[in-house]
């Protein structure tokens, strides 16, 4: 099992026929390019013990996004064990972003592999809003349970 800790936002808004949506991300290079289901995350990425979780939140929104985070109350969602055995934490707030506005963050990496040959792809190479009921089947499975924590603290499913 892996010991690596990730900590990200998840933003939600208020539609206006009452409902909620929340912004994920499509995870960018090659791996990812054409799958949908069970490929987008929350904005997070890994920190170390010297890092306070919520900072590395802020940090890795604005690396993956372009921006800072958005201002507004930190609601602790808690934490999450990916299959991948890395623990993530997420807190959820309540703020609107355009996402024609995201200007994501890059990784490099060996590409094909095995060709010597280094390339640099979007960390998020997308991002959309999308009803919680909608985003669950996107998102890796391991996250899917931050989604029912803030319909729980929205005062039940699909709130």
């Amino acid at each position: 099992m892996s010991d690596k800790r990730s900590a990200g936002l998840l933003l939600y808004r208020r539609t206006p026929d009452g409902g909620t949506e929340v912004l994920i991300g499509h995870m960018g290079g090659p791996f990812w390019a054409g799958r949908s289901t069970g490929a987008w995350s929350i904005p997070k990425g890994e920190y170390g013990p010297e890092e306070p979780p919520l900072d590395a939140a802020h940090r890795e929104f604005e690396e993956e996004l372009g921006f800072p985070a958005p201002d507004g109350e930190r609601v602790a969602l808690g934490e999450s064990r990916q299959a991948n055995g890395k623990t993530v934490v997420v807190w959820a707030v309540e703020a609107d972003l355009d996402p024609a506005r995201v200007v994501p963050g890059t990784f490099t990496m060996e590409w094909p592999r095995g060709s010597g040959t280094l390339r640099e792809f979007p960390e998020i190479d997308r991002v959309g809003w999308f009803a919680p009921e909608a985003a669950a089947p996107l998102l890796v499975a391991g996250q899917q349970t931050f989604l029912e924590r803030l319909a729980e603290h929205l005062g039940g499913p699909g709130a």
